[in-house]
This record gives structure tokens, C-alpha cells and sequence, in this order.
């Protein structure tokens, strides 16, 4: 067997500690501005932790928003922890990085898309996502690099 590098994880390692740079920042300084951030999380991530209530009415995916209000922003690199408020109850919650699918920050057209994990055997007739070796690469693409000649720029 060879080894291959696996580029879609490096990218979302590298997404991830971008992520991790950001809520840092936001936990030392503030929000600056106008920024603010749409994160949608895998609920039933084994190390996500949330209140039942939550859990309960958003099984699979939630999205938080994070902007007026936010309280007790605590980060590390496994993930982050922060206080919350729901409808005048303000929940603590733990978000692992590898439970999040996206993260927007619309007052600058940010965002981030995680790929997910392919499904590990019949999950209802759901379409099964690619593997990073399995993207179809455009037919515009170049075949081969061309190579070029530095004398030619030469005068």
C-alpha cells in the first residue's frame, strides 16, 4: 500500500485553526465592528455538550449565532465553550472543531464549509458524499504544465 497525501484533511485542520485564531481573538478583544459568526454544529458529536432541551429540539444539526450577546468564550484547541442566549435563558455549550459544518461570518461574506464523513453503512437511501480522491476535476483544466523558457522575457 502507498502513501498518499491527504490534502482534505490538511485543509481542514488548517480551516479549523483558523477558526481556533478567530475565537482567540473575539475572547481576548471583542467583536470588532460589525462582524459576527453563524456556526452550525453536529449535536450528536460525541464531545459536543449542550443542554438536553437543545439537544432535543435540534437532534443533528443547530446553528448559534454569535453577536449582541455571548458570555464565558473559553478556547482551546480541541474547541471552544461559550455561554449563550435562548429566547432570555443563557445555556452553556461545548463545540467541538471537528463537530462544526459551517462557519459564516456575513458582515464580510466569510464562510466556511466542512465536508462530511461518509456515511458508515446504509443511512436511508441518502446520496453518499465524495471522498477528497473522488472529486471530478473540470474538463478546463490544464492536461499538462507548460513549460516555459525565461529567455523568452529576456530582451
Amino acid at each position: 500500500m502507498s502513501r498518499t497525501i491527504e490534502y482534505g484533511n490538511l485543509m481542514h485542520d488548517a480551516m479549523r485553526g483558523l477558526i481556533r485564531k478567530v475565537l482567540l481573538d473575539v475572547a481576548a478583544n471583542g467583536l470588532p465592528g460589525n462582524h459576527h459568526f453563524f456556526i452550525t454544529f453536529d449535536t450528536e458529536h460525541p464531545d459536543a455538550e449542550l443542554a438536553d432541551w437543545l439537544s432535543d429540539r435540534y437532534p443533528g444539526e443547530m446553528t448559534v449565532v454569535m453577536q449582541h450577546w455571548y458570555d464565558k468564550l473559553e478556547v482551546t484547541d480541541e474547541g471552544f465553550s461559550v455561554t449563550l442566549n435562548f429566547g432570555d435563558a443563557p445555556e452553556p455549550m461545548y463545540i467541538p472543531y471537528d463537530a462544526i459544518r459551517t462557519f459564516v461570518d456575513p458582515s464580510v461574506e466569510f464562510g466556511l464549509k466542512f465536508e462530511q464523513q461518509e456515511p458508515s453503512g446504509d443511512d436511508g437511501g441518502t446520496l453518499p458524499q465524495k471522498k477528497e480522491s473522488e472529486l471530478e476535476v473540470p474538463e478546463e483544466a490544464p492536461k499538462a504544465a507548460e513549460i516555459v523558457s525565461l529567455d523568452s522575457f529576456r530582451k
